[in-house]
């Protein structure tokens, strides 16, 4: 008889303990973390900085040959960049003037002791339209080109002016530490002819010019 009420009341508490334990909350599992929100790169505002690079190009002399320009370039940089919130599109107008060091000569039987061209100063103001992926940033560009062109022929003498043209290309831009970006651009600058008259180059010449241009640059945007 023992057992059996032994064995009742253990069936019992048995059952009253499973009974509370299905009365118990269950375990509210810990929240999950909200994800950090980064916010998309903004281009707008404006930037500061230095460029430098190489320029080759073509100098044709009418009617006595044709000179080949070359050389190197290092400038400053300033600009501004609008782009609108949510928008990939970026507008943008930048200006530069960079000391150049492009020229080129040829000798022949129109000029025996030799016809130089050179372009000492090169600068321009360009739009620039581009298409930011976060922070990178490719880019179309076009605008004025302005510059002095120097005519030397027969080797002394020479006459100068400083000519204004145009210029397009294309470049990329990107985002790399900070306010700090990098941008590596090709133009393509065209500044017209300069007239050479008959005292300097022995009779009216016209010397025109134009250049491809491959640049690096670095700024600082504000």
């Amino acid at each position: 008889m023992r057992r059996v009420l032994l064995a009742t009341i253990s069936l019992f508490a048995l059952t009253a303990t499973q009974a509370l334990a299905a009365d118990l909350p269950r375990a509210v599992p810990p929240p999950t973390k909200a994800p950090v929100f980064a916010p998309a790169y903004s281009w707008t505002g404006f930037y500061l900085g230095i460029n430098g690079g190489y320029g080759w190009g073509r100098s044709d002399w009418s009617g006595i040959g044709n000179a080949d320009p070359s050389g190197g370039l290092f400038g400053l940089t300033a600009g501004y960049n609008w782009q609108a919130v949510g928008s990939p599109w970026v507008f943008g107008l930048e200006g530069d003037i960079d000391w150049a060091d492009l020229k080129g000569s040829f000798a022949n039987a129109n000029c025996v002791l030799g016809c130089e061209t050179k372009v000492g100063w090169l600068g321009t103001v360009r739009g620039r339209l581009g298409y930011a992926v976060d922070r990178v940033m490719p880019y179309i560009t076009g605008g004025l080109a302005v510059g002095e062109v120097k005519a030397t022929p027969f080797g002394f003498g020479s006459i100068s002016d400083t000519r204004v043209g145009w210029t397009v290309g294309a470049g990329v831009e990107a985002a790399i530490a900070g306010n700090w970006t990098a941008k590596v651009e090709y133009l393509y600058a065209d500044l017209g002819s300069v007239g050479c008259d008959v005292f300097t180059c022995g009779a009216p010449v016209d010397v025109d010019f134009h250049s491809h241009i491959v640049r690096a640059g670095l700024n600082l945007r504000f």
